[in-house]
């Protein structure tokens, strides 16, 4: 079993006011949709954080750490009343996320301004690592790096008209611009969607006009497999691309047999690359595999707790651990330059076969 030894990670004990104003034990917190359309997403994170934490509760009973739940719904505007409480609470010496890149670009001035450490397992929209934020890092390469593999893909699959469709949100509509960019003139833009709406039929009927034969969808699993879905239902044969928001057993529940065939990328890593930690989730979680983001979720909540292990206890000390951390995690080598992000730029595709998820590999 992965296990953290660690030690002396109780309140109190730095300069910090953070740590002499706690009563009781440290926390971590996770912030993000447990909840809502993307509620799945946010689920897995909570997962990886939890078992890291419970290894380190298990073979530390004298020096316990608690998880907090911040639930988002992915909602901006819910996310700063929560982010207010996270501060507020001198217990929290880190947050694994925020999980989506909207609420991430609406809170992360706060996190910075109270000093409050985050590494987040999921918000891939390259411009959060361009605020000159200390605090922030990501646990996996962004969108920067996944819109060209993704394009890539389609390339490589020899399709030649693609149109891109996203769903306005900070984090869909920054991925299928990259994808746009990427694809150049294989690229046929076909605007954004509501995702709340019922019927996607004016995107639809625009890519049945201009003939594509292939959709890119930046956005989120459920309004994905709705598209997806209402797609094939109008006839369109397209195949059906997407990014890491829709990489998720919510996208085949919602598409139903459209799903077959869709490929999706992500730049997590697949769920077998670890085998030792795949066997711990699963020991964990009655047999169930991580899902996406739960590894990272994991190796984010490892580094803070490596730095109770170094004894440190308040935020600026644990930022100060982070910023200088270099060590293997099970996703990948764990070290972030200035701007806050991890060293590594793999992108991973996954096809829709069967009825499940299955990794066909790294996107070269």
């Amino acid at each position: 079993m992965l296990v953290l030894s660690l030690v002396g990670v109780a309140c109190g004990g730095s300069d910090d006011s953070s740590a002499d104003a706690c009563e009781g034990n440290s926390k971590i917190a996770f912030f993000g949709a447990l909840t809502g359309e993307a509620g799945n997403l946010g689920i897995n994170i909570k997962k990886g954080l939890d078992l890291a934490v419970a290894q380190h509760n298990e073979a530390n009973p004298d020096a316990q750490i608690d998880v907090e739940a911040y639930d988002s719904q992915g909602d901006p505007d819910q996310a700063p009343a929560l982010a207010d409480k996270a501060i507020a609470d001198a217990c929290v010496k880190g947050i694994v996320g925020p999980a989506f890149s909207g609420e991430s670009a609406a809170v992360n001035a706060k996190f910075e301004e109270a000093g409050l450490p985050l590494i987040t397992p999921s918000a891939t929209n390259p411009d959060l690592s361009k605020n000159g934020w200390d605090v922030f890092h990501r646990a996996l390469a962004g969108d920067d790096k996944q819109g060209p593999g993704a394009a890539s893909r389609i390339v490589a699959d020899g399709k030649t008209k693609v149109g891109v469709i996203d769903d306005n949100s900070e984090y869909g509509k920054g991925l299928a611009d990259i994808v746009q960019t990427s694809l150049g003139d294989k690229a046929v833009e076909l605007n954004s969607l509501d995702p709340e709406a019922a019927d996607y039929s004016a995107v639809i009927t625009a890519a049945k006009d201009a003939g594509v034969d292939a959709v890119f969808f930046g956005g989120y699993y459920a309004a994905a497999g709705k598209l997806a879905k209402q797609m094939a239902d109008a006839g369109v044969t397209a195949q059906f691309y997407s990014g890491d928001g829709t990489l998720d057993v919510g996208f085949i529940e919602a598409a139903g047999p459209a799903a077959e065939g869709a490929i999706l990328t992500c730049t997590c890593a697949p769920k077998d690359s670890n085998p030792e930690f795949l066997k711990a989730f699963q020991d964990a979680n009655k047999g169930e595999d991580p899902a996406t983001y739960a590894a990272e979720a994991y190796d984010a909540a490892s580094v803070f707790l490596a730095a109770m292990k170094d004894g440190k206890t308040s935020r600026g000390d644990i930022l100060k651990f982070i910023n200088s951390y270099d060590a293997a995690g099970v996703t990948k080598q764990l070290n972030w330059d200035e701007a806050g992000e991890v060293t590594g730029s793999a992108v991973y595709a996954y096809e829709i076969k069967d009825g499940a998820i299955k990794g066909i590999g790294l996107i070269k």
